[in-house]
This record gives structure tokens, sequence and C-alpha cells, in this order.
């Protein structure tokens, strides 16, 4: 009994000394060290950035841990930059608030955003770094409608070519017009007004240059001009009290010219550019949210997994010439899916190997197919971005008729055409669907059993689409039937004598289609057949 008795008594003593510790040194990094950890990762952009997370014991320090980033969340940052410049050179309105520029007089900033605009467009992307500062911190300043941020910074030299600090979102901000000052010893000037409205997506901020390393943590102040829009700003900043959605992504852009030493930032400089495919990737998801029609606000999205599939088919240098071809000449529905990737994991580099004359095929109908959608741009008065976007995935997609080689080009040139394709479909669906409401309008048949457009929202993870035209049928199927069977007819004779207890005739789908599902991931690129999606004939039975 004694043993017993000591034992219980040992674990007793134990259970109490862990909850003690447990009490009294919380999960905290500034709690273990004087300074905090930082990791390294890189995005689904091609692009190596740093995560520094900052973190304190102290009760009127709010901190938090690093937003998982979106796909193409830093590409599009970069897509903004290379498109935010007008045709005289000059940055036009839209622009400016975008990037929560107050005026075109305001000489600093704009300035700052003018080149970094020329930059992106000189070097394709190429001059620029980046680094990731989520997880900066936050304090109440003692001053009413102020707040303090303090990035921490890696020690290098890294920074010496003038930094800017974009703080951004990922989607547009909400709510009425918010002006802010920042002040900080960091930037240059020392302050610096920013215009918030609902068009803003980036907050710009011209930081110093430094004449030796570069200061460990940036302390800037953030005020508003009325005390009482003090929790909006913070709910832009941080994410407050009221609900705010907004998720606020710290990032720091700096020249990597002038000889400047990557080594010492944990930041590999050659995986600092978006890779082929990622790049590539990035800007077809963005050309189809152009051109595509969009969905009906509020409507459910519906995930892909949900449905029965075939067994997955890789798509790749092993692809069978059976199983492109059969792609090529395909004109099924085709969503492009970023299921399992995000913007912290590589995107796997994909190559295709065509015969040659597969191959030349491919450039035949993806010329033609090219041709029909500038047609579509024009008539449906997309716009000149989707048009730029057009041609830059076409440069992407180059085929060269002399030695054709296996790689990325045939790969992208072939995601392209099925793109394509998808989209000439969604427009030759928006026609019928015009030509069949106005023919209801002058006809006494339009609630004929028959073929309707029904367009449904999918999960956001995706490239593109985020709808399919699944198709539904509609109408009445009274005498005379429409495409009906023996059964339908016997069955509408039956009820047509009084016997009311059996259920009429409906009109249903009768065949389907297919819907392709290509499911790019860090492992590979793979074809998922869901059979039987898209209704394409009706009939009443």
């Amino acid at each position: 009994m004694l043993v017993v008795d000591l034992f219980y008594c040992g674990a007793l003593m134990l259970c109490w000394t862990r909850l003690y510790m447990a009490l009294i040194l919380p999960n905290n990094p500034t709690m273990t060290g004087n300074h905090p950890k930082s990791s390294s990762t890189e995005t689904g952009d091609g692009l190596q950035i740093t995560n520094a997370s900052i973190r304190t014991s102290s009760a009127s320090t709010v901190s938090r841990d690093a937003p998982q980033l979106p796909p193409c969340f830093v590409d599009n940052i970069f897509a903004a930059l290379s498109e935010g410049v007008g045709h005289n050179g000059e940055l036009p309105n839209h622009t400016l608030t975008m990037f929560g520029i107050c005026t075109e007089s305001d000489n600093t900033s704009g300035s700052v955003l003018l080149d970094l605009v020329k930059e992106v467009s000189r070097n394709q992307r190429n001059g620029l770094k980046v680094l990731d500062l989520s997880g900066g911190l936050l304090l109440e300043g003692e001053e009413s409608g102020s707040l303090k941020l303090a990035f921490q910074l890696p020690h290098s030299h890294l920074l010496k070519p003038s930094p800017v600090l974009l703080l951004a979102f990922e989607s547009p901000l909400a709510g009425e017009k918010l002006d802010t000052t920042f002040t900080s010893e960091s930037l240059h000037p020392n302050t610096q007004t920013v215009c918030l409205s609902a068009e803003t997506q980036y907050i710009m901020l011209a930081g110093k240059e430094s004449k030796g390393k570069v200061h460990n943590t940036w302390r800037i102040n953030a005020e508003t001009c009325s005390p009482v829009m003090k929790q909006r700003l913070k709910d832009i900043l941080i994410g407050g009290q009221s609900g705010s959605n907004n998720c606020m992504i710290p990032l720091l852009l700096f020249s990597g010219e002038r000889g400047t030493d990557t080594r010492n930032a944990h930041i590999s400089g050659s995986s600092m550019t978006p890779s082929h495919t990622s790049s590539f990737l990035c800007e077809l998801k963005r050309f189809l949210d152009d051109v595509l029609p969009l969905v009906h606000p509020g409507s459910p999205q519906l995930q892909l997994g949900s449905l029965q599939s075939l067994p997955p088919l890789t798509l790749g240098l092993s692809s069978s010439e059976t199983l492109l071809a059969g792609l090529i000449n395909s004109s099924a529905l085709t969503i492009f899916s970023f299921s399992s990737w995000s913007s912290r994991f590589p995107m796997h580099h994909g190559e295709l190997s065509l015969s040659p004359a597969l191959l030349e095929e491919l450039r035949q109908r993806l010329e033609q197919t090219v041709e029909k959608i500038m047609a579509v741009i024009r008539e449906e008065d997309v716009g000149h971005k989707a048009t730029e976007r057009l041609g830059r995935l076409k440069k992407h997609s180059v085929l060269l008729k002399k030695e054709p080689e296996a790689g990325e080009s045939q790969y992208c040139a072939f995601l392209l055409l099925k793109a394509l394709q998808t989209v000439a479909r969604a427009y030759e669906v928006e026609k019928k669907l015009r030509s069949t409401r106005a023919g209801h309008n002058n006809s006494m048949g339009g609630n004929v059993c028959g073929l309707r457009s029904l367009t449904v929202s999918l999960e956001r993870t995706l490239v593109g689409p985020n709808t399919a035209n699944i198709n539904n049928c509609h109408g009445s199927c009274a005498f005379p039937l429409v495409n009906g069977n023996n059964h339908a007819i016997l069955l509408n004779i039956h009820i047509e004598s009084e016997n009311v207890d059996e259920r009429a005739p409906c009109c249903v789908p009768l065949a389907y289609e297919h819907l392709e599902v290509v499911d790019l991931n860090q492992h590979g690129t793979y074809l998922s057949i869901k059979p039987d999606v898209v209704a394409k004939e009706c009939g009443c039975r």
C-alpha cells in the first residue's frame, strides 16, 4: 500500500508541476528568448519569402499567426504593377486608388509607384525581390486613434536599395473613405498619408534607404484623421472586434539589382522569379476571371469532390498519344483546379512530349481558337486587359515549328487550348440563351419541354472557371409529346382518361456530357473525368 500511495502522490505532484509551468510560462516565443524565430517558405508563385513572426506577452499587444496565402496572391501583385500604367505612361486614377494614393499631386508616393511599375515592366518581374512580414506586432498607442505596427526584418545588407512596404489585402476594402497617416523613422518621408476606399487593395509606404545594415525592426504609427474611425483602422490592419474579414499581408518589395547579396537573408535569389508554369497558371486564372460570364451573386458554392469520378489520368511526359489526341479534339467543359496547392508550396512544373503530327494539330487548333476568342472579346466588349492577358498567355505557349522539344511550352499550349475551348463553349451557351429568350417572347410554344441553361457556382479554389453550365430540362409534357417514348405516350393517354392517381410524364435529361477536371498540385497534373454532368438532350419520360 505504501508503494501505491507514493506512486499516486508522485503522479499528483507531477501534474501540479506541469499545470504551474503552463500558467507562468505561456507558449510564447518572447518568454523563451530575446529574438523571435523566423521561417523561410516558398510561394507557389515561385517566390521564396521569409516569414518573420513577432509575438509578445504584453497585455496591450495583439499578435497573429501568418495567414495562408491563396494561390497567385504574390503573382497578382506583380500583375497589378505591370498593368498599372496607362497608354500615356502615366498612372490612371484607378491605379492610384488601388494603391491607396490620395491624389496625382502626391509626388512622393506616385513617383515610387511609377518606379515600381517601370521596374516590373522592364525586367519582367526579375528586378524586384519580396519578403513576407506576416505576423506583425500591433500595439495601441497612447494617442487617440493611433496604432503601432512593428515588423521584424532579417539582418542583411539586402535591403539597401529603397524598400517599399506593401500592406496587401485579399480583396478590395469595404466601407466609407478613410484617411490614414503613417509615421516612422524607417519611412521616407517620415510621414506619409494614405487614402483608403472601397477600391483600395494595397497600402504602399516608401521605406528609407539604409547607409549600412538595415534596422532589425520597423516601428510604424498609424493614425486616423477621425478618432471614431480607430476601430475600422484596427479591423483593416489586423482584424478587430467588429466582424471584419479583411486579411492584411505585409510584404516588403526591394530592388534586386546593384549587386545586392541575397545569401544572408534566408532567401534563395534564384527562386525569386515565378516559375514558367505557375506564372502561366496565374495569368490563365486572371484571364478566365476577365472573360467568362459571371454567375449570379449569392449562389451556393458546390464542391467538385462531391462528384463521382473515373480513375484519374496523368498528364505528363508519359501520357499516351491516344489520350492527348482525344483531349485536344474534345469540346467538353474543362475545369482547372488548385485543389491541393497553396502559395506556400511549389507548383509542379508540367511538361508534355507530343509527336510532330499531334503538335502540329495542337498548334492549328490553338490558332483557330485564339481567333475565335479574340472575336468574342470584341463582340462582348470585355476590355483591353483580356486582350493583353491573352497575348501574354500566347507567349507562354509558343510552339516552335522547327525541332519541337518536350517541355513546359507544350504543356502550357495544351492547357490554354482546353481553357479557350471552355470559354468559346460558354459564349455559345450565352448566345443560345439569348436566342431562346427572344423566341419565348415571340411565340406561344415557349413552355414546351426543352433544354434550358443552368449555371452553378463552384468552389473558389479553382484556376477557373468558377462556374459550370450544366443545363436542365424544363417545360410541358402535354400532348403532343416532345421526344417521348412509348411508355410516356401510353402514360399520357392513361392520365387524360381521368386516371389522375399516376405520375404524369416529366421533362427530364435523356443524354449527358462529362466534365473534365484538370487537377494541378505539387505532385503533378491529373485529369479526372466526371461522367453525366452536363445535360445535352431533353425528353418526356
